[in-house]
């Protein structure tokens, strides 16, 4: 009877060998393609993913793995900070839609942690597919602006920027699109070697991503692929001492924003935006009309929110309060549309936590640049100093779309290594 039991379960579980992987793939595939077309599908192909990552005989190992690895517990801290706060959060029910929008901060990574078993050629797959529907969205960007071509042109002077998908978010899109040049160098370095028609194509779509970087001239984005390129460069010298190689790279670097004014009229007119608006951003006065001094007036508020709680800060149930109150104590003429929360993640956690929450997101960022990976180390760090850099002076983890493309992207990045 026990034997007859046995070979029962092994049988199945041969069985689930064959098909889960399938599933988890499709799963994978369906949430990357469902940031483009609807938040409600990116929640329920998150949900189906997270619950179907379940569905196997080893529960006790895939928690095993999560609490074992420093990038998967460490992600969660940023979810169950938030969480706590809510002993002290007044507004119950804003502390809620915060926690059921950082939920992927630890559900993810839980997820993640279960074993996959994909073959070789998957993880490729899936980097390909992520880029085509990347590409395939900025032909879709590109098709609205050649069919208005000078409108567009001078929106750009009131820093109204090309539309995109992800719901018109320039922010999120552009640092996804900067990761997708990563995803694409990665693709072309396995590749390098073998003379084919992919190795073309990937030249050519890594040409085209940089291009429309500049054309779209989202600063997170930029800031982001700048920031990476130039760490690969210094790369280079430092670690694999090609300095032939890696100079002519950086005079490129430095060249290309230039070439990009030159011959890019939005990039060209996004530069003259941010030089007019800069006397205003940089001195910190309020004007409605530009974006860069509101937000720099958003991080006054934020840094005031912190130092009157330092230690517990007022509870992310109330961030928004508190900083709408510090705007009516100290500028009373701003706009209500203009009352934002602090544009930097740091100061949000700070805000929301105290100092001990800005420093616990230091720590969770700074995590992953000590993981050793298998392979690809300097690639791994270039992707996580974009993570940096995006929340510096953003706020992409109170965001579903950005709470999912970092979550996704690192966990994707760790999960190929890891197989």
């Amino acid at each position: 009877m026990w034997n007859k039991l046995q070979n029962e379960r092994e049988s199945a579980g041969s069985y689930q060998n064959q098909w889960r992987p399938a599933i988890i793939f499709t799963l994978l595939v369906f949430m990357l393609a469902s940031v483009f077309f609807s938040r409600m599908l990116l929640s329920v192909s998150m949900i189906v993913f997270i619950s179907f990552s379940f569905t196997h005989l080893k529960i006790k190992t895939q928690i095993s793995s999560f609490v074992r690895s420093p990038l998967l517990w460490s992600m969660s801290l940023l979810f169950f900070v938030p969480l706590l706060s809510g002993l002290w959060s007044a507004n119950q029910k804003e502390w809620l839609d915060i926690i059921k929008i950082k939920a992927p901060l630890f559900l993810m990574p839980l997820a993640f942690a279960a074993p996959f078993g994909f073959s070789k050629k998957q993880w490729p797959l899936l980097a390909w597919i992520f880029i085509v529907f990347v590409t395939g969205a900025t032909l879709w960007s590109m098709g609205h602006y050649i069919l208005d071509f000078k409108q567009i042109n001078e929106n750009y002077l009131r820093s109204q920027l090309l539309v995109t998908p992800l719901e018109n978010d320039h922010v999120r899109f552009s640092w996804m699109l900067a990761v997708s040049v990563l995803v694409t160098v990665w693709l072309w370095l396995e590749k390098k070697n073998e003379s084919n028609r992919n190795n073309r194509l990937l030249l050519i779509l890594l040409v085209w991503q940089i291009i429309f970087l500049h054309i779209l001239a989202a600063r997170t984005g930029l800031i982001c692929f700048y920031a990476m390129a130039f760490i690969a460069g210094f790369g280079f010298i430092l670690r694999k001492r090609k300095i032939k190689q890696a100079i002519p790279f950086l005079f490129l670097l430095i060249i290309l924003p230039v070439i990009a004014y030159l011959v890019i009229p939005t990039f060209q007119n996004r530069v003259k935006y941010f030089l007019y608006d800069l006397p205003y951003f940089s001195k910190g006065h309020y004007s409605p009309s530009m974006n860069d001094a509101v937000r720099v007036i958003s991080l006054k508020a934020g840094w005031g929110v912190l130092n009157e709680h330092p230690f517990s800060g007022v509870g992310f149930g109330d961030l928004s309060d508190e900083t709408k109150n510090w705007y009516a104590a100290y500028q009373p003429q701003m706009q209500e549309a203009d009352k934002i929360l602090p544009s930097s993640e740091w100061l949000i956690y700070g805000d929301g936590f105290g100092w001990p929450g800005m420093i616990l997101l230091g720590v969770v960022m700074f995590i992953p640049f000590f993981i050793r990976l298998k392979k690809d180390r300097l690639l791994w760090i270039l992707l996580n100093t974009s993570v940096l850099f995006s929340i510096l002076f953003d706020i992409s983890l109170e965001i579903q779309f950005g709470v999912f493309l970092y979550s996704f992207t690192v966990l994707w990045w760790w999960k190929q290594d890891v197989e």
